[in-house]
């Protein structure tokens, strides 16, 4: 067994390492981590955690409103910039129906507190809103510089818990020093949309990508045959999706690739062969003990949160039942054999969600397809590589140059 880096309590480990993901970037420092943590406790509660991650942040976020006054740009951007990243760490564990107004708030403050430190950035970074069906769909556009040369441009599409603030730390900047611009952006039941708005997830991700890459194309510091789409957690699944049908994408990346959600379900479920066959058309009361279970003191924490508070609340249901019922439609097989662009696919060690990728790169009719394994020996392992960030950019910015002819 590995042993803990951060905390004894599995869900604490499970979202500390994934702060300090952030700190290749900006978006956190591993003391502060650290030392929050510490404050929660192994035996801390959901509501110690908040209060200790708000506290963090909003510390931070003064030292970032004192150097902005002191006119210390850089000092004040990076400040803002961790402090957003608290923000949304301190709320994770109160996910779920109904939304509790603390999690809202604290969203809010992530919002606000990024784009305080995106202001102060060299080149300012864009806020914009993609229209999308009677609505709008919140991103931003970190460009290269103000040149307004035609780039590359990488459109990140995101998974089941993450934001369009904390994408930027995992991706935008990585990409910026490597010349490509970069579009990121919140799709249905992900940040704003979900918390704010109440839109669940869809299971065709090509009808949200589509108006992405329609507001791509408006811009002339888009080079329009070298956008790039990646997809990473969930988006591993709904990137691979929308690149079946969006035939504007010249390259596609998956991090990490995934395959048809029936099979991961149909792995979970307690049921008798034939049920598993038919499932979902079954007696939704044969999940019902499952349901108890979860919502027993027995469960494990970490997977009632990802099914009961995480999951029934992106996908806007009410049961096990319901929720699983909904997941087995998000599927790539059917269009997998259409993804004829480019295609890195990651496959990191321990991942659980990259069991699909050695199917989904089987798939593809692409002739320029890797699949790329990133290993524990490498400290890459786990879910989208969070401790090694900058060998995966290396990874995927080195074949990305070579597949764009950058």
């Amino acid at each position: 067994m590995t042993m803990p880096l951060l905390s004894n309590n599995p869900m604490w480990e499970t979202f500390g390492q994934r702060l300090i993901g952030y700190t290749a970037s900006g978006g956190a420092d591993l003391g502060e981590v650290i030392s929050t943590i510490r404050r929660v406790g192994d035996a801390g509660t959901a509501d110690d955690w908040y209060r200790e991650w708000r506290a963090t942040a909003e510390r931070i976020a003064a030292i970032g409103d004192e150097c902005a006054a002191a006119g210390h740009v850089v000092s004040a951007r990076e400040a803002y910039f961790r402090a957003s990243t608290y923000f949304h760490g301190a709320y994770m564990p109160l996910f779920g129906k109904p939304v509790d107004p603390r999690l809202v708030e604290a969203f809010e403050l992530e919002t606000s507190t990024f784009q305080k430190g995106g202001a102060l950035l060299e080149t300012p970074l864009e806020v914009i809103e993609i229209p999308f069906e009677g609505t709008t769909l919140p991103g931003y556009f970190i460009k290269v510089d103000d040149s307004g040369t035609p780039r590359p441009t990488v459109i990140h599409t995101n998974g089941y818990d993450g934001t369009v603030q904390e994408m930027y730390f995992a991706h935008a900047p990585a990409a910026n020093r490597r010349g490509y611009n970069v579009l990121l952006f919140d799709g249905p039941g992900q940040g704003r949309n979900l918390i704010r708005d109440g839109m669940t997830i869809r299971p065709d991700w090509e009808t949200v990508v589509a108006p992405v890459v329609d507001y791509a194309l408006t811009r002339s510091d888009v080079d329009p045959e070298r956008i790039v789409l990646n997809g990473w957690s969930f988006g591993g699944l709904l990137a691979p999706r929308a690149a079946g049908v969006e035939h504007r994408i010249a390259a596609l990346v998956a991090d990490p690739g995934q395959w048809d959600m029936r099979y991961a379900v149909l792995e979970m479920l307690p049921l008798e062969p034939a049920q598993k066959e038919a499932f979902p058309d079954i007696d939704p009361a044969l999940l019902a003990p499952m349901e108890a279970w979860l919502e027993s003191p027995e469960a494990d924490p970490m997977v009632r949160w990802q099914v009961v508070q995480r999951g029934m609340w992106v996908h806007g249901v009410d049961s096990v039942y319901d929720y699983f019922a909904d997941l087995v439609r998000f599927e790539v097989s059917s269009v997998a054999a259409s993804i004829t662009c480019p295609t890195f696919i990651a496959a990191p060690e321990g991942d659980p969600l990259a069991a699909g990728a050695p199917a989904l790169h089987e798939a593809i009719s692409s002739t320029n397809k890797v699949l790329m394994p990133f290993t524990e020996a490498e400290g890459a392992d786990g879910h989208c590589e969070s401790l090694a960030r900058r060998l995966y950019h290396q990874r995927v910015y080195d074949w990305l140059d070579a597949a764009l002819g950058s």
